[in-house]
C-alpha cells in the first residue's frame, strides 16, 4: 500500500507546551479561570436575553446566539486542553481530533457571519430607523441567524472531511494545543493543494466577506451619525452599535494579529516557538469568548438593566 488511510492513524500528539511544565501549570491556572468566566458570562447573556422581554430585539437575538456559539466554541476545546496540562496526557483519537477540528472551524466561520448580520442590523436601525421593524422583523432575523449557523457548518464539513481524509503516513505529533487545521495539514504526505484552495475560497466567503459589510456598514452609519445636529443625539447613536465595534475589532485583530505576526523563531529562537505559539492560540480561542459579555454588559444599559431586573428584582423595578 503505498497509502496509509485513516484507520492506521489511531491517535494524535498535541504538543501544547511540553518541555515547559512551570509554563503548564501558570496557563492551566489562567485558562481555568477565563473559561469559568466565559460559561459564567455568556451564560447570563443568555438567560437575560431569553426571560428579559426588553431584550427580545434582534440585535440581542444576535447577541444571545454570539453567547451561546462562544460556550459551545470554547467547551470544544478547552477542557482537553486543561485536561493535557495537569495530566501530561497529549494523545487524542482521530475521531476526537475530527470533532475538535469542527467545531472549532464551524464556530468561526459562524461567527464571522453573525457579527456580519449585526453589523447589518446596526445599519439598519441607525441609518433607516424608520423601516428597521419591517426590514429586520423576526422572521428575517431569525433566518439570518439560521443562515450563519447551517453555513458555518456546512464550510466545517467540507474543511474537516478533506483535511481528515488525507493520508498522515505515521506522522502523528501536532505541534499545537488543538487539531488546527493547519497544524494537521502540515502532517499530510500528499498533495494538500485542494485544500489550500477550499481555504482560500472559505477564508474569502468567511472572512473578507463579513469584513466588508461590516466596514460599509459603519461607513454608513459614520455618515449617518455626523448628520446628527445633536451632540447628544450622535452620542446615543453611536452609542447603540460601539459594544459590537468593539467586539469586532478584538475579533479581527486578534486574526490578523496571529496571521500576521512574525515568526516566533526570529523573536525569541526556536526553542520557545511551541510557547508563544501557545500564547497566541489561548488568546485567540479563550480572551475573545471571554471579553465579549464583559464589553457588551459594560458598554449597554439594557444589558445591565435585565441583569440587575434578573438578579435583584427589587432594584431592577425601581
Amino acid at each position: 500500500m503505498d497509502k496509509i488511510n485513516q484507520t492506521s492513524m489511531a491517535e494524535f500528539i498535541l504538543l501544547g507546551l511540553s518541555g515547559y511544565p512551570k509554563l503548564e501549570l501558570i496557563f492551566f491556572a489562567v485558562i481555568l479561570v477565563m473559561y469559568l468566566v466565559i460559561l459564567t458570562g455568556n451564560g447570563v447573556l443568555i438567560i437575560a436575553s431569553i426571560f428579559d422581554s426588553r431584550l427580545h430585539t434582534p440585535m440581542y437575538f444576535f447577541l444571545g446566539n454570539l453567547s451561546f456559539l462562544d460556550i459551545c466554541y470554547t467547551s470544544s476545546s478547552v477542557p482537553s486542553t486543561l485536561v493535557s496540562l495537569i495530566s501530561k496526557r497529549r494523545n487524542i483519537s482521530f475521531c476526537g481530533c475530527a470533532v475538535q477540528m469542527f467545531f472549532g472551524f464551524a464556530m468561526g466561520s459562524t461567527e464571522c457571519l453573525l457579527l456580519g448580520m449585526m453589523a447589518f442590523d446596526r445599519y439598519v436601525a441607525i441609518c433607516d430607523p424608520l423601516r428597521y421593524p419591517i426590514i429586520m422583523s423576526k422572521g428575517v432575523y431569525v433566518l439570518m441567524a439560521c443562515v450563519s449557523w447551517f453555513s458555518g457548518g456546512i464550510n466545517s464539513i467540507v474543511q474537516t472531511s478533506l483535511a481528515m481524509r488525507l493520508p498522515f503516513c505515521g506522522n502523528n505529533i501536532i505541534n499545537h494545543f488543538l487539531c488546527e487545521i493547519l497544524a494537521v495539514l502540515k502532517l499530510a504526505c500528499a498533495d494538500i493543494s485542494l485544500n489550500i484552495v477550499t481555504l482560500s475560497v472559505s477564508n474569502m466567503a468567511f472572512l473578507v466577506l463579513p469584513l466588508l459589510v461590516i466596514f460599509f456598514s459603519y461607513m454608513f452609519i459614520l455618515y449617518t451619525i455626523l448628520q446628527i445636529n445633536s451632540a447628544t443625539g450622535r452620542r446615543k447613536a453611536f452609542s447603540t452599535c460601539s459594544a459590537h465595534l468593539t467586539v469586532v475589532i478584538i475579533f479581527y485583530g486578534t486574526i490578523f494579529f496571529i496571521y500576521a505576526k512574525p515568526k516566533s523563531q526570529v523573536l525569541f529562537g526556536k526553542g520557545s516557538s511551541q510557547a508563544t505559539e501557545g500564547l497566541f492560540s489561548v488568546f485567540y480561542g479563550v480572551m475573545t469568548p471571554m471579553l465579549n459579555p464583559i464589553i457588551y454588559s459594560l458598554r449597554n444599559k439594557d444589558v445591565k438593566a435585565a441583569m440587575k431586573y434578573l438578579f435583584c428584582p427589587k432594584a431592577g423595578n425601581k
